[in-house]
């Protein structure tokens, strides 16, 4: 088929490689415009860009894909299909009636649960057991259209919102050309989502990885693992910022202490929450590297009855 790709991040990559080894002709890359990053504030591509280069496809970096010439430069393609993955901008009915097989997304999630944004982060924080991808024929609505195929994903204990994304990623990319095998051979079967059934997720922010020690020890567990690597979870030591990458729960305690170090032997950090301790098993103080917590207690004192999160 004749192909135009929509995608950004490092999530859609993947799905691109596998249309292009699956033989179907993609025509143009559509992504988002570059971007500065790092303290030189050098523009960088986004990693759909740099894919498509790579291949020698044609990129097209539009800041609103709504506006009419943009939905032209689209048409002149002609394509058969569009496949869109994490592209990051709404499509406007224009674009989706433009294809003969239509718009198909790529979701990472099991629909009609988690329509929106982060659903890999959410599904981490909020202790899923299972995930998974979608894909789906796209309508006017946010994640609404007709369910295609589907696959699952089961979550690791220790699974983190990084390594979930990338489990996704490769399940989404071959889930993808099977999907566009069925609709090519007219096999595939359109499903209706449940709209009871239907929950939304909202943006990941760095504010939301500040840690209030009032929550419990379990929930705040799984937000470390959620925003691990982005945009991770904190705390603050003595003024300076303190990132939690991993941690693990005990029992007990005094919830009246919340946010008080109650274990320091120079191999263990806890710290009381809510609800439950939570062992503080590698972290990263501002301006250094990160680090077992044993391996920073040799060069860091904490005194048992500090307080964390006061900065």
């Amino acid at each position: 088929m004749k192909v135009i790709f929509m995608g950004t991040p490092d999530f859609a990559v993947g799905t691109l490689e596998e249309i292009i080894a699956a033989g179907h002709e993609v025509a143009l890359a559509v992504t988002q415009p570059d971007k500065p990053k790092g303290r030189g504030k050098e523009m960088q591509f986004p990693p759909v860009k740099e894919a498509a280069l790579s291949h020698g496809i044609e990129v097209y970096q539009p800041k609103r894909i709504r506006e009419p010439e943009c939905i032209r430069y689209l048409a002149k393609y002609q394509p058969d299909i569009i496949i869109v993955a994490a592209f990051g901008q709404i499509l406007p009915k224009e674009i989706l009636d433009m294809p003969k097989y239509g718009c198909v997304n790529v979701h990472a999630s099991l629909l009609p649960k988690y329509r929106g944004a982060a659903p890999i982060q959410w599904a981490v924080i909020n202790g899923d057991s299972v995930s998974g991808v979608t894909t789906m024929r796209m309508d006017v609505g946010l994640d609404t259209g007709d369910m295609i195929d589907k696959v699952e994903v089961a979550l690791a204990e220790d699974e983190t919102g990084g390594s979930l994304f990338d489990r996704l990623a490769l399940e989404g990319a071959k889930l993808c050309v099977k999907t566009m095998e069925k609709i090519e051979n007219k096999t595939a079967v359109y499903t209706k989502q449940n709209e009871e059934e239907a929950t939304h997720t909202r943006m990941i922010s760095k504010k939301m990885g500040k840690i209030d020690w009032n929550m419990g020890a379990v929930e705040l567990e799984r937000l470390i693992r959620g925003l691990n690597p982005w945009p991770s979870a904190y705390t603050s030591l003595n003024g300076k910022s303190l990132k939690v990458w991993k941690a693990s729960v005990i029992d007990g305690g005094n919830k009246e202490q919340a946010a008080t170090v109650v274990k320091s032997d120079g191999k263990s950090l806890w710290v009381q929450t809510g609800c439950g301790i939570l062992s503080l098993e590698e972290v990263q103080l501002e301006g250094k590297k990160r680090m077992m917590t044993a391996d920073f207690l040799r060069g860091y004192q904490i005194a048992e009855g500090e307080t964390l999160g006061t900065k």
